[in-house]
């Protein structure tokens, strides 16, 4: 960004806060790390204070400090916006943001796919207008308000991601976003230590619509048990309903295929003129999930009045992100070109229902060897983690899968349910099968590697990556 996003006196305005000095930031940021200069940093209390990163922050350029003190080591007269409390200061900026812009803002939540689902938004709003949009999977009390902090005023459309762990969180970050329209990927098994059923899950994903504007797009998935209740919840918000799914829906799926790694999507979109349109569109990955909230996506975006035609050109331009779901070739011998790994990181998140997902994209895939899955814990799932594990031997596609292999406590459960032949080997920790891989995958082999953030199969795929040099990505 090049242009001044706050100014001191804007800043100040916004949040009642006292600003030392004068300033102009073109940016904010809370991370003394990723800091660009001329940004805001704001000093947010986390795992650790960010009071004590201002100095940092200073030095390397920041245009000023919003802070709720003067902090040990910084001038009294140092570009400073002191404000009672840092976060409800961010978001009061967040809120002022809203108000000043013109976007059309929309927001994502679901158990599943939220994160790819706000970039495939990105994506195809992308030839339309300008896009403000998170750039990592921000949609937490904290991460909202700054999304919305940093929109520029004269974008054209805002994607917000918005996630939550407990009950009451979701309603609160949606009114703070003053949506236009909304959409739910899915409500599946996720956070049960958190929720006493499936239905609570739902009833909390459907709060998002408390932050729709009456007359706004609520966009469901017409497929799911929990539909009635987000149907429910949306007309008692006065949004407009618009579903997507395989049948009954307004935005329906007629078909999907897997070609050579790719997945082409036929649907049928009933437009604002209330006329069904068919349309196609074609996914750089195989993955029926990613089909889904595909069509999910291009029904927000018809209902938000963009041109479906644009839209479902566009996809071209989206890619699975980084950890979820995103494919590399790995290269074991730089002369023999057929000695290589594919591929999938979705090591960022899981649940049932992602798991199950993406078991479905690797048997999807048209390896020239093994189908190979390395499956990690799925936390916060409360008292019925371990038959949530290995019901997952049982999944449909773990027949095209030839060997499983799994790490974390939890993941013994599936390991043990699996079938002697499909069963590798279980580990602890993700170090002990970091240091095993080069024994576990062979070339042509494909290897799916997923499970939630905290068993840290990153080093997992770090340790696959080094077996050989990436040579191309999708």
């Amino acid at each position: 960004m090049t242009g001044t996003l706050w100014t001191s006196d804007d800043a100040a305005a916004a949040t009642g806060g006292r600003a030392t000095a004068s300033w102009a930031a073109r940016s904010v940021s809370i991370d003394t790390r990723s800091l660009e200069p001329g940004a805001l940093f704001v000093a947010l209390k986390d795992v650790r204070d960010g009071h004590d990163f201002v100095a940092d922050a200073l030095a390397k350029g920041a245009a000023a400090a919003l802070v709720s003190r003067i902090p040990e080591g910084v001038a009294a007269d140092a570009p400073l916006l002191v404000v009672p409390d840092v976060l409800a200061a961010l978001r009061a900026l967040a809120a002022a943001a809203r108000a000043r812009t013109r976007a059309t803002v929309v927001g994502v939540t679901g158990s599943v796919g939220k994160t790819s689902t706000k970039e495939m938004l990105r994506a195809l709003l992308g030839g339309q207008g300008v896009v403000h949009a998170a750039e990592k999977s921000y949609n937490n009390h904290w991460g909202v308000p700054l999304t919305l902090a940093r929109m520029p005023a004269d974008a054209d459309f805002a994607v917000i991601e918005i996630g939550m762990n407990h009950p009451g969180e979701i309603a609160p970050l949606a009114r703070l976003a003053d949506l236009d329209a909304a959409l739910i990927t899915i409500v599946a098994p996720a956070h049960l230590a958190a929720f006493d059923s499936i239905e609570g899950i739902a009833r909390e994903k459907a709060a998002i619509f408390e932050g729709v504007r009456p007359g706004g797009a609520a966009v469901i998935n017409a497929d799911i048990e929990t539909a009635p209740i987000l149907v429910d919840a949306a007309r008692a918000a006065g949004a407009e309903i618009v579903t997507f799914g395989e049948t009954g829906a307004q935005a329906r799926l007629v078909e999907t295929r897997h070609e050579a790694g790719q997945t082409i999507v036929k649907a049928r979109i009933t437009g604002r003129d209330g006329v069904s349109h068919p349309v196609v569109f074609k996914l750089d990955t195989p993955g029926r999930h990613f089909a889904m909230n595909g069509l999910g996506a291009l029904a927000l975006t018809t209902a938000i009045g963009c041109d479906l035609a644009i839209a479902a050109h566009d996809f071209s331009r989206w890619k699975p992100y980084a950890g979820r779901g995103a494919r590399e070739v790995v290269s074991l011998d730089i002369v023999d070109e057929t000695a290589r790994i594919e591929l999938i990181d979705d090591s960022y998140n899981a649940n049932p229902a992602s798991v199950g997902a993406a078991l479905d994209m690797l048997a999807a895939s048209a390896p020239a060897g093994r189908r190979i899955a390395i499956l990690g814990d799925m936390l916060e799932l409360g008292p019925s983690e371990a038959a949530l594990h290995a019901a997952l031997a049982d999944h449909p596609a773990m027949q095209d899968i030839a060997q499983v292999h799994c790490v974390g406590p939890r993941a013994r459960a599936l390991w043990e349910a699996l079938p002697a032949a499909k069963q590798g080997c279980w580990c602890a920790e993700s170090g002990e099968m970091a240091g095993q891989v080069h024994t576990l995958l062979a070339p042509g082999d494909i290897v799916l590697v997923k499970g939630s953030l905290g068993i840290r199969l990153a080093r997992v795929v770090d340790a696959i990556r080094k077996l050989g040099q990436p040579v191309s990505t999708t």
